[in-house]
């Protein structure tokens, strides 16, 4: 009598070496995501007069603002290049950790396979 069910062939053997290749690629995604965390990103608007730093955990570290951008008659324009600097710095940090991730999954997150890498 036929074995019925079960796999034949050599498909533990596979399923192994699929688990092992998940498992190093958590590795080196968890790897790089520290790596990004520790990261700073600076940008600048108004020519340089305000610098936002942004952290890879995405929290502002730093705004600096020069003397001249500083007038008690016109908050709204500084407040208009903090919000820009701050958007730009975040705008490279996503721009570097999706880069990152990329290189990591070979464009495997885009199949839509549901899978959380």
């Amino acid at each position: 009598m036929a074995k019925r069910g079960g796999f034949s062939g050599g498909m533990p053997g596979n399923m192994n070496n699929l688990m092992k290749q998940a498992q190093k690629m958590q590795r080196q995604m968890e790897e790089t995501t520290k790596g990004l965390e520790e990261k700073e990103y600076t940008a600048a608007a108004g020519g340089g007069a305000v610098s936002v730093t942004v952290s890879g955990k995405k929290e502002v570290t730093s705004v600096k603002l020069s003397q001249e951008v500083v007038d008690p008659d016109d908050i709204e324009m500084l407040e208009d290049l903090i919000v820009a600097a701050t958007n730009e710095a975040f705008r490279q940090m996503e721009e570097d950790s999706s880069s990152a991730m990329a290189k990591l999954t070979g464009g495997l997150g885009g199949l839509g396979g549901g899978f959380p890498f």
